[in-house]
């Protein structure tokens, strides 16, 4: 499955939220504007964080299986494991450590007593490849982040906690028959 990420450039204003609202009594004005400009911020530094991976020659995912490895006090992990933390199917996570394999930034390493199990090792050419993506990560993030001070990052991840415990609610089924 293929994650198409629409851009909503334009986002409503107060006038046009009220319109909605006079048609869908349940909308909430302040909520919505603040779904959507959240909505489009995350898109936004979605799409920022490909563009400074890509100048390295890489893409989220592949980054973010190298950076679950370099957690690890081994540097090593299953593909189970390495799926489940980053919510992606096995079939994708084998797709993933196929290129990085391919690339030599992980290497695959079999069971002496069972050659179906397997651990994901990140190899020297893959921390080499941490080693030069994470300074230009860290400089673009620290410049994403400087218009707050530490209190406000705080209250940031506050309130992000808070919004991040309500996404059930897009989960639960409605009453509402098709």
């Amino acid at each position: 499955m293929t994650l198409i990420m629409l851009q909503l450039r334009d986002l409503p204003t107060p006038d046009i939220l009220q319109k909605f609202a006079a048609r869908y009594p349940e909308a909430d004005i302040s909520a919505t504007a603040s779904f959507l400009m959240l909505l489009r911020v995350a898109t936004d530094l979605s799409i920022a964080l490909d563009a400074c991976l890509s100048a390295h020659g890489l893409l989220q995912g592949r980054w973010w299986v190298l950076i679950l490895l370099m957690r690890e006090q081994a540097m090593v992990s299953t593909p189970s494991v390495l799926a489940e933390k980053l919510g992606v199917t096995r079939a994708t996570m084998t797709g993933l450590l196929d290129g990085l394999a391919q690339d030599g930034l992980v290497e695959r390493v079999f069971s002496e007593a069972d050659r179906r199990s397997v651990q994901i090792r990140l190899t020297p050419k893959g921390q080499a490849k941490l080693d030069a993506v994470m300074p230009d990560y860290y400089q673009r993030l620290k410049q994403c982040m400087q218009g707050l001070d530490e209190a406000q990052r705080q209250q940031l991840q506050t309130m992000l906690s808070v919004i991040d415990a309500g996404i059930p609610a897009w989960k639960t089924s409605s009453n509402v028959t098709l």
